[in-house]
Order: C-alpha cells, then sequence, then structure tokens
C-alpha cells in the first residue's frame, strides 16, 4: 500500500492536461459537453454488444414508448429525490447535473434502457467487490459514466474497459495486458483493480467527490486545482481549475445516480438482456479456445465472447500460469465433465504445436523445364563464368540463372549447369561440353592469344632483362601481382600492354618485374 501511495504521489506531482491553467469561465453545459459527448459514444458502441442484438424484440418499435412525452420535474423535486438515495457520496444538485438526467432520461432513454438491463449482470459483482474493500457501494454508478457497462469501451486516449484502465494504471493495479490478453476488460478483475485505486485516492483526499474527480483526469490536477484555488478542498469551490472534461464528469455521475435509483419515474422500463445473470468462473490450466467450446458444448461464440472480453483473440493462454473461464452457471458443470473432450476438439487447428520448436531449413526450388525446349548439359570448367557460358549456347545469364536456381554469378569448377536449346540446335550444341576453351570460343568468332603471341616490352631492354611468370588456370593480374612483394597488379599491366577487360589465358608469359 505504501508503494502504490507512492507512486499516486508521484503521479500527483506531474504535469496537467493543457486547459487546466487558468480558470475559465465558460457556460455550466459547455463544461459538460466532453463527458456528454463521451457517454453517447459508448452508450451507442453497447448497442453491439451481441447479448444485446439477439435479445427478441429488445429494438422492436411496438416495445419502445418513443411516443411517450418526456417526464420532466420541477428542481424542488430533484433536489428532495437526491437527499433520499442512502449515499456516502455527497449527490449535489445544479443546471449541470438537472442536463445530464435530461439526457439520460430522453434523449438516450433507449440506450439508458438497455444499460438498465445490463445493471442486473454487472452491478452484483460491483457490490460485492466494494463491500470487500470497504467502498461506497453507489460508487459502482461511475461504470456507467466511464464506459456505459461496455467491457469494450476504449476512449480516443486509449483507455479501455469497463472501468477505463490506462495501459499504465493497469499494470501497476496488476491486471495482465499482452497481445492475447487485457484483463482491463475483464469485469471481475478490473473492478478488483479499480476498488483498489478509488481506495488509494481515498486515502489522499478523504472526500469522495474528490476522488471520483480524481479517477477521471489524475491526482496530478485535482492537486494542482486544489493550490490555484488557495488550498480548497470542496469540488465546487475547485470546478472551474479542473480541466474541463472532469466539471462535467461529477455531474453526470451524480446524475447517473438518480437516473438508476429513479428511472420508473421518467417511463424507462430496464429491458431483458438475453445475458445470463448467473455465472460461474472456472480455472483452465491449458491452452484453450473459446471456440472449442462453443463448438462442443453448443455456446454461441459470440455469447462467449461478451462473458470473456478479455481475451482478445479468443485465445485464454493459460498453459503454465491459469485463466478463468466465465460460463453461464448451469454450463459449469457440463465443462468439468467435458474439459478433456474440449480440450482436445480440434487443437492442431487452433494451436500449431509443431511450430513450437523448429529449425530452419533449407528448400531448393527446381523450376519447371521450358516448353518445347530439350535439356543439355555442361559442366563448369576453371575460368568458366555464366557469360562465357550463355554466349556458348547462345542464351542469357538469366536463363541460366532461372534454370539452375542461381543467385548472383558464382559457379564452381565440376558443377553441372542444365541448359534448355530448341530441338533442331542440340546437335550443334551438344560438343561444347566437351570442348577447349580456344575452340568454344572459336565457335562464337573470337580468339585466344597464344603463348606465343604474349606482348613482350619494347625498348632497349632485352626479355632476360626480366622475371617472367607463365600464367595457370584461375590466376588473375591480382592473384599473381601478390606473389612478388613490391609488385601491383597495375604494373603488371602496363609492362605486357594490357588494357582493362584484357583477358589472360594460362601459359600465357607475363613480365613481372624488371631484374636486379
Amino acid at each position: 500500500m505504501k508503494q502504490t501511495l507512492c507512486v499516486l504521489l508521484i503521479l500527483a506531482c506531474a504535469t496537467g492536461r493543457a486547459g487546466a491553467d487558468e480558470p475559465v469561465k465558460d457556460s455550466l453545459k459547455l463544461a459538460g459537453m466532453h463527458e456528454h459527448s463521451l457517454f453517447s459514444s459508448n452508450l451507442d458502441s453497447l448497442l453491439y454488444l451481441w447479448v444485446v442484438q439477439n435479445t427478441p424484440g429488445i429494438f422492436d418499435p411496438d416495445t419502445i414508448p418513443t411516443g411517450d412525452p418526456i417526464v420532466d420535474f420541477p428542481d424542488s423535486v430533484y433536489v428532495e429525490r437526491l437527499k433520499r438515495i442512502p449515499s456516502v457520496v455527497e449527490l449535489s444538485y445544479n443546471s449541470i447535473v438537472r442536463n445530464y438526467i435530461r439526457v439520460y432520461t430522453g434523449q438516450k432513454r433507449k440506450n439508458m434502457e438497455v444499460m438498465l438491463g445490463l445493471a442486473d449482470h454487472y452491478f452484483p459483482v460491483f457490490e460485492q467487490i466494494f463491500d470487500q474493500y470497504g467502498l461506497p457501494v453507489e460508487l459502482k454508478y461511475m461504470a456507467v459514466i466511464e464506459s456505459a457497462l461496455n467491457p469494450r469501451a476504449v476512449s480516443r486516449v486509449g483507455a479501455t474497459g469497463i472501468w477505463q484502465f490506462m495501459y499504465g494504471t493497469g499494470r501497476m493495479y496488476g491486471l495482465t495486458i499482452n497481445s492475447l490478453v487485457d484483463e482491463r476488460r475483464d469485469p471481475v478483475r478490473a473492478t478488483h483493480a479499480a476498488a483498489q485505486y478509488l481506495r488509494d485516492l481515498y486515502n489522499i483526499y478523504n472526500d469522495w467527490v474528490l476522488v471520483i474527480a480524481a479517477y477521471n483526469c489524475g491526482p496530478g490536477n485535482v492537486n494542482k486545482a486544489i493550490r490555484r484555488s488557495g488550498n480548497k478542498r470542496n469540488y465546487w469551490d475547485l470546478f472551474y481549475y479542473l480541466p474541463r472534461e472532469t466539471r462535467g464528469y461529477v455531474p453526470a455521475f451524480i446524475a447517473a445516480t438518480y437516473v438508476m435509483n429513479h428511472y420508473r419515474d421518467h417511463g424507462l422500463v430496464p429491458r431483458e438482456i438475453d445475458m445470463p445473470v448467473r455465472t460461474d468462473t472456472i480455472m483452465v490450466h491449458e491452452n484453450l479456445h473459446l471456440a472449442q467450446v462453443s463448438e462442443v458444448m453448443d455456446i454461441p461464440l459470440q455469447l462467449l465472447r461478451d462473458l470473456n472480453p478479455q481475451y482478445r483473440r479468443d485465445v485464454v493462454p493459460a498453459m503454465g500460469t491459469g485463466f478463468s473461464l466465465t460460463l453461464p452457471f448451469n454450463q459449469t458443470t457440463r465443462f468439468i465433465d467435458l474439459q478433456d473432450s474440449v480440450l482436445a476438439y480440434r487443437h492442431d487447428h487452433y494451436f500449431n504445436e509443431e511450430n513450437r520448436i523448429i529449425n530452419p531449413t533449407y528448400s531448393r526450388y527446381v523450376p519447371e523445364p521450358p516448353t518445347g525446349k530439350v535439356k543439355l548439359t555442361y559442366t563448369v570448367k576453371s575460368g568458366d563464368n555464366l557469360g562465357y557460358i550463355a554466349e556458348w549456347y547462345n542464351v542469357r545469364v538469366s536463363d541460366l540463372r532461372y534454370w539452375n536456381n542461381i543467385r548472383g554469378n558464382l559457379i564452381r569448377a565440376g558443377q553441372s549447369l542444365a541448359v534448355y536449346v530448341s530441338p533442331g540446335d542440340v546437335e550443334k550444341y551438344k560438343p561444347v561440353n566437351s570442348l577447349s576453351f580456344a575452340e568454344k570460343q572459336r565457335r562464337i568468332g573470337k580468339t585466344v592469344a597464344s603463348p606465343a603471341s604474349a606482348p613482350v616490352a619494347s625498348g632497349a631492354a632485352t626479355d632476360t632483362d626480366y622475371v617472367y611468370y607463365r600464367v595457370r588456370s584461375g590466376d588473375t593480374l591480382w592473384d599473381i601481382a601478390r606473389k612478388y612483394p613490391g609488385v601491383t597488379d597495375s604494373e603488371i599491366m602496363q609492362l605486357n600492354k594490357l588494357k582493362y577487360g584484357d583477358k589472360i589465358v594460362p601459359g600465357q608469359m607475363l613480365k613481372i618485374m624488371k631484374k636486379g
């Protein structure tokens, strides 16, 4: 607890959001616009839950009293009703609260009726957990304005789940967040984290209204508002020093508390949601896919997703750790009986164990032979390259690479290469493999310098004045120069009147350097 409080105090000193530096005397209506917009968005997305869409007649026009007039009451009635609600949290009344009540009971009445139906599923969970931590149970209404009781709600800044935890805060309170699991979307685990966070905030402020405000904008912004107001501790004295969205947050909470207690007075009828009010949780210790449970136990997959929204990709990665699986209460004993069958059902399809331990393998691609061509085989000799071979067979270098799966230009002596020629040219090119280098060059109209014709230097010096080297197969000028310290390949070229691009051949005599 002390460690958590230290972290909260550090956060309390952090820089606040822009727009909260100076009190801006905007209207009360404007102050609540942000929370109104966010709440409306969460309400709208709530309607896409499977359990809502698949409840028979929930959106039947005959069952929605849209023609009924919106019921409104004098301010004195609202004040009296708020006073009678048993609450440790102070429930003040003003024009902002009244505007929110009108939104909930008028413009968004259909959505509110759906949310009232979902409250039968979620509120007992919240009440039990808050009672366990010694918190006021009326704090459960915060979830109404945080997410509209939508466990998949995500804000524009990334706050996620029914209690809208940011990533860092969720991790700080022990929620697992990774690619497969996001416990911010788990109504039970997230409510435990929210209860701990609210308890820690109360240890700082000792005022539940300020706790609610700090939950929304962070303790840092509340502390700055306290300092700028002259150390006042009443929320309404801090109102204009708080970020704009937080100015509407507490009034929205008060209005939600009112509507959830007095919805009948406004003609709201909770929609009966086809979602199990009674559920049970089973710990799973092996990897499980929700589709396995759905197909073996004949439970709609979307219902399982709504009961287990924390599993982002329908995978329960329980191997070695253990995760919970929420099921309708009447299905838990069936799951225990069928657990082995569920885990074995199409296991290889959902969890490819073959790829758990695997080493890279080299697979050689053998291209299909070109149609209408005959294959010849050429054995690479020392000094050959792809360019020579392509010229001898009158094919493209790129074709040689493709036919023989070669990358780059590297070939080695003794390597067998496939060469494809037209059927009419087979006899013409078949002898190429057995010819000498000079013979192959002469076939394409090129000559090869003989050793006797090797150029010598002119001038006063005689042949006996120079050191000579007889070229061997595979030699290059650079290799030859390395054999003689102090000699460069450029000097050898100059002594032998060679130009760049000139070739040297085995048996050729080259001047290396002057003797002495």
